[in-house]
Protein backbone atom coordinates (compact mmCIF):
# COMPACT_ATOMS: atom_id res chain seq x y z
CA UNK A 1 0.00 0.00 0.00
CA UNK A 2 2.92 2.46 1.18
CA UNK A 3 4.64 1.71 -2.14
CA UNK A 4 1.72 2.51 -4.53
CA UNK A 5 1.14 5.66 -2.20
CA UNK A 6 4.63 6.58 -3.05
CA UNK A 7 3.93 5.96 -6.64
CA UNK A 8 1.18 7.80 -7.31
CA UNK A 9 2.72 10.81 -5.04
CA UNK A 10 6.05 10.73 -7.75
CA UNK A 11 3.63 10.16 -10.39
CA UNK A 12 1.20 13.25 -10.05
CA UNK A 13 4.49 15.14 -8.86
CA UNK A 14 5.90 14.28 -12.69
CA UNK A 15 3.04 15.21 -14.25
CA UNK A 16 2.17 18.23 -12.71
CA UNK A 17 5.64 19.82 -13.91
CA UNK A 18 5.27 18.59 -16.92
CA UNK A 19 1.75 20.35 -17.42
CA UNK A 20 3.16 23.45 -16.00
CA UNK A 21 5.96 22.75 -18.90
CA UNK A 22 2.97 22.88 -21.08
CA UNK A 23 1.27 26.15 -19.77
CA UNK A 24 4.16 28.11 -19.89
CA UNK A 25 5.02 27.04 -23.38
CA UNK A 26 1.38 28.58 -24.28
CA UNK A 27 2.27 31.35 -22.16
CA UNK A 28 5.59 32.66 -24.21
CA UNK A 29 4.36 32.04 -27.93
CA UNK A 30 1.80 34.79 -27.06
CA UNK A 31 4.31 37.39 -25.77
CA UNK A 32 6.89 39.67 -27.17
CA UNK A 33 10.18 39.60 -25.81
CA UNK A 34 9.15 43.01 -24.52
CA UNK A 35 6.03 41.61 -22.80
CA UNK A 36 8.40 38.75 -20.80
CA UNK A 37 10.53 41.89 -19.29
CA UNK A 38 7.75 44.18 -18.31
CA UNK A 39 7.63 45.87 -15.41
CA UNK A 40 4.52 47.75 -14.40
CA UNK A 41 6.11 49.03 -11.04
CA UNK A 42 9.19 48.51 -9.12
CA UNK A 43 7.57 45.98 -6.60
CA UNK A 44 6.62 43.76 -9.34
CA UNK A 45 8.02 40.91 -10.65
CA UNK A 46 8.60 40.43 -14.63
CA UNK A 47 7.29 36.93 -16.48
CA UNK A 48 10.75 36.91 -16.78
CA UNK A 49 11.43 37.06 -13.30
CA UNK A 50 9.06 34.19 -12.56
CA UNK A 51 10.18 31.99 -14.73
CA UNK A 52 14.17 32.33 -13.37
CA UNK A 53 13.14 31.84 -9.87
CA UNK A 54 10.73 28.59 -10.92
CA UNK A 55 14.01 27.22 -11.98
CA UNK A 56 16.27 28.42 -9.15
CA UNK A 57 13.93 27.33 -6.91
CA UNK A 58 13.33 23.67 -8.67
CA UNK A 59 17.20 23.59 -8.85
CA UNK A 60 17.48 23.91 -4.96
CA UNK A 61 15.10 21.92 -3.41
CA UNK A 62 14.56 19.33 -6.02
CA UNK A 63 18.41 18.89 -7.98
CA UNK A 64 20.31 20.11 -5.13
CA UNK A 65 17.97 19.25 -2.21
CA UNK A 66 16.55 15.63 -3.08
CA UNK A 67 18.84 14.94 -5.73
CA UNK A 68 22.54 15.74 -4.03
CA UNK A 69 23.79 18.46 -7.24
CA UNK A 70 25.52 21.19 -6.18
CA UNK A 71 23.83 24.37 -4.54
CA UNK A 72 24.66 27.02 -7.16
CA UNK A 73 21.33 29.55 -6.74
CA UNK A 74 21.77 32.92 -6.74
CA UNK A 75 17.60 33.90 -5.68
CA UNK A 76 18.58 37.59 -5.78
CA UNK A 77 19.67 37.44 -9.66
CA UNK A 78 16.35 35.79 -10.64
CA UNK A 79 14.56 39.09 -9.26
CA UNK A 80 16.89 41.66 -10.28
CA UNK A 81 17.27 40.64 -14.21
CA UNK A 82 15.56 43.13 -16.27
CA UNK A 83 16.08 41.11 -19.82
CA UNK A 84 18.99 39.93 -21.41
CA UNK A 85 17.01 36.79 -22.21
CA UNK A 86 14.80 35.60 -24.68
CA UNK A 87 11.37 33.95 -24.00
CA UNK A 88 12.91 30.75 -25.81
CA UNK A 89 15.83 30.42 -24.49
CA UNK A 90 13.51 30.88 -20.74
CA UNK A 91 11.34 28.33 -21.87
CA UNK A 92 14.34 26.08 -22.89
CA UNK A 93 15.86 27.06 -19.61
CA UNK A 94 12.77 25.76 -17.77
CA UNK A 95 12.27 22.70 -20.02
CA UNK A 96 15.63 21.59 -19.13
CA UNK A 97 15.14 22.41 -15.07
CA UNK A 98 12.25 20.42 -15.04
CA UNK A 99 13.64 17.83 -17.74
CA UNK A 100 16.39 17.02 -14.58
CA UNK A 101 13.63 17.48 -11.25
CA UNK A 102 11.68 15.04 -13.50
CA UNK A 103 14.84 12.95 -13.66
CA UNK A 104 15.19 12.71 -10.10
CA UNK A 105 12.03 12.37 -8.94
CA UNK A 106 11.30 9.43 -11.63
CA UNK A 107 14.43 7.91 -10.17
CA UNK A 108 14.11 8.35 -5.82
CA UNK A 109 13.76 4.84 -3.94
CA UNK A 110 10.53 5.27 -1.96
CA UNK A 111 11.79 5.07 1.17
CA UNK A 112 13.63 8.35 0.60
CA UNK A 113 10.62 10.36 1.01
CA UNK A 114 10.77 10.05 4.24
CA UNK A 115 14.15 11.17 4.69
CA UNK A 116 15.00 14.82 6.51
CA UNK A 117 16.82 17.32 3.58
CA UNK A 118 17.62 20.77 4.80
CA UNK A 119 17.07 23.02 1.34
CA UNK A 120 17.70 26.60 2.17
CA UNK A 121 18.18 25.56 5.69
CA UNK A 122 14.66 24.24 6.22
CA UNK A 123 14.55 20.99 7.73
CA UNK A 124 11.86 19.13 5.51
CA UNK A 125 11.29 15.62 4.09
CA UNK A 126 11.88 14.83 0.79
CA UNK A 127 8.16 14.13 0.42
CA UNK A 128 7.75 17.98 1.83
CA UNK A 129 10.57 19.26 -0.76
CA UNK A 130 8.60 17.97 -3.87
CA UNK A 131 4.97 19.04 -2.46
CA UNK A 132 6.62 22.69 -2.00
CA UNK A 133 8.09 22.82 -5.53
CA UNK A 134 4.90 21.81 -7.34
CA UNK A 135 2.96 24.20 -5.28
CA UNK A 136 5.27 26.64 -6.04
CA UNK A 137 5.22 26.20 -9.56
CA UNK A 138 1.68 26.14 -9.47
CA UNK A 139 1.12 29.49 -7.97
CA UNK A 140 3.76 31.42 -9.78
CA UNK A 141 2.25 30.08 -13.13
CA UNK A 142 -0.88 31.51 -12.43
CA UNK A 143 0.48 34.48 -11.99
CA UNK A 144 2.05 34.40 -15.64
CA UNK A 145 -1.29 32.94 -17.01
CA UNK A 146 -2.76 36.10 -15.49
CA UNK A 147 0.07 38.42 -16.91
CA UNK A 148 -0.23 36.84 -20.12
CA UNK A 149 -3.93 37.08 -20.51
CA UNK A 150 -3.45 40.81 -19.49
CA UNK A 151 -1.09 41.69 -21.97
CA UNK A 152 -1.97 39.41 -24.78
CA UNK A 153 -5.86 40.56 -24.24
CA UNK A 154 -6.96 37.21 -24.97
CA UNK A 155 -7.80 33.91 -23.46
CA UNK A 156 -5.43 31.31 -23.75
CA UNK A 157 -7.45 27.92 -23.67
CA UNK A 158 -5.44 26.32 -21.63
CA UNK A 159 -8.72 24.11 -19.94
CA UNK A 160 -12.27 23.26 -21.84
CA UNK A 161 -12.55 26.28 -23.83
CA UNK A 162 -16.16 28.19 -22.45
CA UNK A 163 -18.22 30.01 -24.20
CA UNK A 164 -17.79 33.92 -23.13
Amino acid sequence: MCSDISTLFLDHSINKLSQAEASLAVCLSKLTDEQVWRREAAHENTIGNLVLHLCGNMRQWILHGVGGAPDVRVRDAEFSAAGGQTSAELLELFHATVAEARAVLAALPHERLTERITPQGRDVSVLDAIYQVVGHVQMHLGQIILLTKHYAAQDLDLTIPRPR
